[in-house]
């Protein structure tokens, strides 16, 4: 079976995915994050056709502790985080933690 992208976080966020082609979305506006953002990534954490999950890295201070501890450890999905900020780990390191290697380490032969 096929997995697909999720987008999760506000509407301006998610819709140039949806332009892209994701299919997967939950817009959460800015006004409603604090209520309903953690329900939107508990969805797409558990939607068994979600393989990777891309979240703007703001939105991470708006999950509860324990939302947000499952989004950092999550394997499968792996969870992508796009942004600028100190909290946020860069594609190449998530996608090594998701995976086990290093797709973009240089050949040495």
């Amino acid at each position: 079976m096929s997995q697909e992208i999720a987008v999760v976080g506000s509407p301006d966020f998610t819709t140039g995915f949806r332009l892209a082609g994701v299919r997967k979305f939950e817009n959460v506006p800015d006004d409603e994050k604090g209520d309903a953002l953690d329900d939107a990534v508990e969805r797409v954490l558990t939607d068994e056709g979600v393989g990777i999950v891309v979240m703007h890295s703001d939105d991470l201070d708006h999950l509860s502790r324990g939302v947000r501890q499952d989004v950092e450890t999550s394997v499968e999905p792996v969870v992508v985080t796009l942004g600028g900020g100190a909290g946020s780990g860069g594609l190449r390191e998530q996608i090594k933690r998701a995976i086990g290697i290093d797709l973009m380490e240089e050949d040495e032969s």
